[in-house]
């Protein structure tokens, strides 16, 4: 009898011991801000405030999260004209038919089609659990994103751009090769085909932008420092499309989406383990004298242009309040035009870039987008 008590105790203890542990595992993993954890409950309420502006597109411009050299990326968001909704269009690092890439990462597609909210805030993926934390959704919790909204684009275009992704997918499933807009097999390559590239050419071979420049795979052959030279750039290419709208009489103005500072999730699949509220938050730099720089070390002209057209063009600052965990406008603004916004930028930045380089002290004409 005394061993039976004895036993049942040690059986309870056991269990306490368990259920503790798993009541501890739920509090990690709901952590807010993390993977699978909580995440600001008011995101419908915010992106509909942000929807009453009649957009058509979102380019979402990211910023890298490592150090030097590191060229962010670059999406698109379709709007549906009957319900609102938007649907990200991303390029999926992991679907390079690389055999270190072919377990535990999603790979089922080249072209990603996300729910906008879910790319920029969500924790949980309608990709599944393979889906990548901080790149196919969360992108936020990771990095801070620019979105160019783009107003006036016909609907048949917004059809065309659409229907190419889904053609790269189905070139990406046949393992097609020499097609118009890639002449290796189509699959993900950072230089060759990587996400500057695909937005682009979703644009030129599309929706008919023959004039856009959009570097071919074999431009890029032979030496990677010569594949890196010449290879789409995500800040470039998003210049060149702005370009192209503004010739179509497309409105642009921008939303920044700041990084939220407070995360604590470690991607165990990448190096170094550093917490995302720990990585670098680099604006994504053209191909510069100074493209290895840090973000606060920036001088050559041509990113300061960057920079300083798109705080011209902004519209709002979006962020999660780190006391609240809300979504919150932080600040608006109204902004400038686009030929406006590109000669202002382009003045500031060639003075700014010249004063840097003599080493004095002075207050720059431009400002940077995330200053405000």
């Amino acid at each position: 009898m005394t061993r039976q008590r004895t036993v049942y105790r040690r059986g309870g203890a056991v269990g306490l011991t368990i259920a503790l542990l798993a009541f501890t595992a739920a509090s990690a993993a709901a952590e807010f801000g993390t993977k699978g954890g909580a995440e600001p409950a008011n995101i419908e309420g915010i992106t509909s405030v942000l929807r009453q502006d009649p957009y058509d597109l979102e380019l979402l411009i990211s910023y890298g999260a490592s150090g030097g050299g590191s060229a962010g990326h670059l999406a698109l968001a379709i709007r549906d004209p009957g319900t609102g909704d938007e649907t990200v269009y991303s390029a999926n690092f992991y679907a390079d038919r690389a055999r270190k890439h072919a377990e535990g990462h999603y790979t089922a597609d080249l072209m990603l089609a996300i729910p906008k909210a879910e790319y920029l805030f969500g924790t949980t993926s309608s990709l599944g659990d393979t889906a990548s934390f901080g790149l196919d959704f969360g992108e936020s919790y990771k990095r801070s994103v620019v979105g160019v909204r783009v107003y006036g684009v016909p609907e048949p275009e917004k059809r065309a751009v659409a229907a190419f992704m889904e053609r790269i997918n189905d070139d990406y499933h046949a393992r097609a090769r020499n097609t118009a807009y890639h002449d290796r097999e189509v699959k993900y390559d950072y230089l060759r085909l990587n996400c500057a590239k695909t937005i682009g050419s979703a644009f030129r071979y599309g929706a008919g932008y023959s004039e856009l420049d959009v570097a071919s795979a074999g431009l890029l052959s032979g030496r990677p420092l010569l594949a890196a030279a010449n290879a789409n750039i995500p800040a470039e290419m998003a210049m060149k499309l702005l370009e192209q709208w503004n010739l179509r009489g497309y409105r642009l103005d921008a939303v920044l989406y700041k990084k939220f500072p407070g995360s604590t999730y470690v991607d165990t699949s990448e190096e170094p383990k550093v917490a995302f509220k720990d990585l670098p938050n680099r604006f994504p730099s053209v191909l510069s004298r100074d493209f290895r720089n840090e973000q606060d070390e920036y001088e050559d002209p041509d990113n300061l242009f960057v920079m300083y057209l798109l705080y011209n063009l902004a519209r709002h600052a979006v962020q999660v309040n780190e006391r609240t965990g809300l979504l919150e406008i932080a600040r608006s603004k109204i902004p400038l035009a686009y030929a406006d916004a590109v000669r202002l930028a382009a003045d500031a930045a060639r003075s700014d870039s010249e004063n840097y380089g003599r080493r004095v002290t002075f207050e720059p004409r431009g400002a940077r987008i995330g200053d405000q």
